[in-house]
């Protein structure tokens, strides 16, 4: 059973099937996986077996509608699929699958429950939706392979993982911990300000040393954050994906914005400690296995207007973004010290104070 799974973008979304491919993979071993996604992307499933990646030149020789038809050549020139399995459903996947469907092979696409997001934002309901890695599953289910969810990690490093300098061999007594300072949507940023001052406050009572992530774009900014803070790394622009994903999978904790490199860190096994604005973990997007507690924002009763974005698109209907600037570093540290307190008895790892 040869099996196509669409996903191209965005890089968080991505690394949500993994968990999906796995429990497939684990329930049906006869069955082989092409996965259609960016080249960038593939270090996600550098060590997934049975799984090839099929790398989309999205901006040359795939790009626009004649390079969909490419793509659907290409992918035809690679065998015979017996099924395709659409996790994306945007324009360019729905004209793929369409040609697929013309050629006799059945599909499958995602419910991404648009209705019901529209509901929570608009108010009209509270509860948590569908996550996208069930929504994934259910999309498998649909195409005639069932499967239940398997223990994590499911990112994980590649089999002859790269030597990186500063690579924190689980140091005794110091806790690592990755920062996400940043996210692709102002809506989704906490200020700069009070990271600082929440790793202040950190830094001052446990012994703990930083690791900062973030886009090439981030890289001086996130250069002067780390420099602020004595041993800490910054790895924006010196890391290729793969060593990233090597280490957050040797972190002690991971603190992130709702981006990728939330999903990222969760997805290796790691604690993430979540911190949330105008988006919300009810909508699905929650970094996947990791306690509500984790996921830090300021209460639905105490600021009735968030969420208002599922994607974090858009602008601050109040003009004050007070979900992110009324939740202060004393109110996140408060929740995070617990936490804290239980790594460092774990590591052995005196108090400084």
């Amino acid at each position: 059973m040869r099996l196509l799974v669409i996903r191209t973008s965005a890089m968080g979304d991505v690394a949500l099937t993994l968990p999906a491919l796995r429990a497939v993979m684990n329930r049906y071993p006869e069955a082989e996986i092409v996965m259609l996604t960016r080249q960038s992307f593939a270090p996600f499933f550098n060590s997934t077996g049975r799984l090839t990646v099929f790398g989309a030149d999205l901006n040359k020789r795939h790009s626009g509608f004649e390079g969909i038809i490419r793509l659907f050549i290409d992918l035809s020139a690679t065998g015979r699929f017996d099924h395709v399995i659409d996790l994306h459903d945007v324009l360019r996947s729905k004209i793929l699958r369409f040609l697929f469907l013309l050629n006799g092979v059945p599909v499958s696409v995602i419910d991404k429950g648009r209705g019901a997001k529209r509901e929570l934002l608009s108010g009209k309901n509270r509860m948590p939706l569908k996550h996208t890695v069930e929504r994934y599953i259910d999309t498998f289910s649909k195409a005639g392979f069932p499967a239940d969810p398997v223990p994590g990690p499911w990112l994980m490093p590649a089999d002859d993982p790269l030597k990186i300098s500063g690579l924190p061999e689980n140091a005794p007594g110091i806790i690592s911990i990755g920062v996400a300072p940043y996210a692709k949507h102002p809506l989704k940023m906490w200020p700069e300000k009070y990271m600082r001052d929440l790793l202040s406050m950190i830094s001052g009572k446990f012994n703990v040393r930083f690791f900062f992530f973030g886009g090439k774009e981030e890289a001086v900014q996130l250069e002067s954050l780390a420099s602020e803070f004595s041993g800490s790394l910054n790895t924006a622009g010196k890391l290729d994906l793969a060593s990233e994903i090597l280490l957050m999978s040797r972190l002690d904790l991971m603190i992130a914005m709702d981006s990728s490199n939330m999903h990222m860190a969760s997805l290796t096994g790691i604690k993430v400690i979540s911190i949330w604005g105008a988006t919300d973990p009810l909508t699905g997007f929650g970094a996947w296995e990791q306690p509500d507690q984790f996921s830090i924002s300021i209460p639905f009763s105490e600021l009735t207007c968030r969420p208002c974005t599922v994607f974090g698109k858009g602008e601050c209907r109040r003009g004050d973004l007070a979900c992110m600037n009324h939740l202060t570093p004393e109110v996140v540290f408060n929740k995070m010290e617990a936490l804290f307190d239980n790594i460092s008895r774990d590591k052995g790892n005196p108090k400084v104070y």
